[in-house]
């Protein structure tokens, strides 16, 4: 059996220099690909780098992050697009992690409004780069779900195209996403005790439609909780996401392939 980890953050494998380690077990445990995600200008180019050397096994998108959108984030923007028109160097594979973030805000009510709109302008902005480049795109939504959906609508961007990662939502709000041909992405928030939204939304998605994550170092799932999440982990997602929908693991394994390759265009 195999696994991709579709979203998942390397940086902190590269500071601390266990990158090698981390890939060695995800990839003893059928965690054969990983498509890293860039979040701010600190982690495109090395991510880029990686997947130049490694591209086999890791892939990479950019993107502006909404908790990184500060003042003057649209010269962090006017970057992305480049990106994708190297030759030398490995291309992106989507636009991500771009979106709302409702949960890291100022305290103050002013200022909470004016973070939101500015993540909001950076978001419309790169859906209208995504739109331009025709590339898949991977949404960031906590707290801002109805925010980012009506967001999405606004741009006119063709929905089979994005992909709500770590889908934490409920059942109404997975069948927005079904009802717009959006994907959803699991990560190990599927195994924790108080996420039974979040398994019945899987239950309702069905096994043809989703893809998992790690979302590494974060979101560990059981039995690990409480240490660091690493790729080599996505396996007790994929084991309870299948439990969830009643198929043996290879044939979760068989589909949840099958849709990467139709995501991304494998």
């Amino acid at each position: 059996m195999r696994f991709t980890d579709t979203h998942t953050h390397l940086l902190s494998f590269l500071k601390n220099s266990t990158l090698t380690a981390v890939l060695l077990r995800a990839k003893d445990l059928g965690v054969h690909r990983l498509i890293t995600i860039g979040t701010s200008q600190e982690d495109w180019g090395l991510y880029q780098q990686l997947a130049t050397e490694a591209s086999s096994t890791i892939q990479y998108t950019v993107g502006l992050h909404p908790c990184y959108v500060e003042e003057g984030w649209e010269a962090s923007v006017e970057r992305l697009e480049g990106f994708f028109k190297q030759n030398n160097q490995a291309k992106p594979f989507g636009l991500g992690e771009i979106g709302l973030d409702g949960f890291h805000l100022p305290e103050q009510a002013d200022l909470a409004a004016q973070v939101l709109a500015r993540q909001g302008e950076a978001f419309e902005a790169q859906l209208a780069l995504a739109k331009r480049l025709d590339v898949p795109v991977v949404v960031h939504s906590r707290g801002q779900f109805d925010a980012c959906l009506a967001a999405i609508d606004k741009s006119g961007i063709n929905p089979a195209r994005i992909v709500f990662h770590c889908f934490v939502e409920g059942v109404s709000a997975m069948q927005a996403l079904i009802d717009r041909g959006i994907w959803a992405s699991f990560t190990g928030v599927i195994t924790y005790k108080n996420a039974d939204n979040v398994r019945e939304a899987l239950s309702l998605l069905g096994p043809d439609r989703l893809m998992i994550e790690t979302d590494a170092p974060y979101l560990t799932p059981t039995p690990h909780r409480g240490k660091p999440n690493e790729p080599a982990y996505l396996v007790h997602t994929a084991q309870a996401c299948a439990q969830v929908l009643k198929i043996p693991l290879s044939v979760f394994s068989e589909k949840t392939e099958k849709a990467v390759a139709t995501f991304w265009g494998l």
